[in-house]
């Protein structure tokens, strides 16, 4: 709940992270898929026209508006916007790559899709752990124009367009070991592992639990008042972790007793001010930041350190890789539409 970052941007991440080409970013997929096929009243009374076909499958104008939608509220959830001067060029973008997406569901095998299966059933689970409740998950998920099914269909597509270029490209993709220890050697900084701190906290929120809402001037004090009266019990000497337990309004604490281990820049800047400036086993004041009052313990501080080759070579390959297979892609998705000889009614061809 301190993170720095909100939830709303993190979850998305995190669960779309692992991929190397999604029909666009941020775009819901499966709410495309999901809505395709069902024509609005709006949708009656004008042509939907066919856009892109193929041998295998078409996409239709309803699709890529529904993309464009999409994309817009995800965007939206991020506080983002896009001037609606560039709708025609985003419709290109999404259109293509719509196609490229159809084309590589069609061409998964058996294995594929049984991979990708686990793989999104981890990646569901996650994000839902990541909210304080699957209630507020499905809530997000709503702001965004989506149901619990179509963000797993989504999840699942996803994956399955994942596994297909692992096998068909990524598995072609070898980097030495002369080429990560060079990566290593010329990339210093990367492989410093900042200063960071293990410290716990009691958060007293001075937001509503359920609305998110702030709470009025007089409830803030109260919450005010009572975190004072708690951080005296913990200056007496009282276990913090139990305070925490019985305290804590921070979702996480139920997971992790109050404590995080983080480096600066993580945390929201109170909080991390007041953090680095304790001294082990020492309690803060009263430290408020925009999710509340907050009492903090600090447990450990972690001196900062460079890391050896042989502790992050592994990363440093897979990053190599990645690097190599975006690199590729672009003339991989061309080879896919070629091959697939996709047709564009209506599009203008290049002179």
């Amino acid at each position: 709940m301190i993170e720095q970052r909100h939830r709303t941007q993190s979850w998305t991440r995190r669960t779309a992270g692992g991929f190397v080409f999604i029909a666009c970013a941020g775009l819901p997929l499966g709410l495309v898929t999901e809505r395709a096929g069902a024509a609005t009243k709006a949708e009656a009374l004008f042509p939907d026209d066919v856009v892109a076909k193929t041998k295998a499958f078409e996409i239709k104008q309803s699709q890529v508006d529904q993309a464009f939608i999409a994309f817009k509220l995800s965007l939206a959830a991020r506080q983002q916007t896009i001037p609606e001067n560039q709708r025609v060029d985003i419709e290109s973008n999404l259109l293509n790559r719509l196609v490229v997406t159809q084309i590589l569901l069609g061409k998964a095998t058996g294995d594929d899709k049984t991979r990708a299966r686990e793989t999104s059933d981890k990646l569901i689970d996650k994000a839902i752990k990541s909210f304080p409740s699957e209630e507020r998950f499905v809530e997000q998920l709503r702001g965004t124009g989506m149901t619990r099914e179509q963000f797993a269909k989504q999840v699942i597509e996803q994956a399955t367009c994942e596994m297909v270029i692992e096998r068909e490209l990524k598995g072609n993709i070898t980097v030495s070991d002369s080429e990560v220890k060079k990566f290593f050697d010329e990339n210093p900084a990367r492989f410093e592992e900042p200063e960071r701190v293990r410290a716990s906290h009691i958060l007293f929120s001075t937001l509503d639990l359920e609305t998110k809402q702030p709470l009025s001037a007089e409830e803030k004090k109260v919450k005010e008042t009572l975190a004072g009266q708690v951080r005296q019990r913990a200056l007496n000497g009282e276990d913090f972790s139990a305070l925490v337990r019985e305290y804590s309004e921070d979702p996480g604490a139920k997971n992790n007793a109050g404590e995080y281990t983080f480096a600066r820049g993580q945390m929201v800047k109170p909080f991390e001010t007041a953090a680095f400036s304790l001294q082990t086993n020492q309690v803060s004041d009263v430290v408020e930041s925009p999710f509340g009052y907050h009492i903090i313990k600090l447990t450990e501080k972690i001196p900062s350190k460079k890391l050896d080759l042989d502790a992050v070579k592994t990363n440093i390959r897979e990053g190599l890789i990645q690097r190599d297979l975006q690199q590729q892609l672009p003339g991989y998705f061309q080879k896919l539409m070629k091959a697939a000889d996709v047709e564009f009614p209506g599009r203008k061809k290049s002179p």
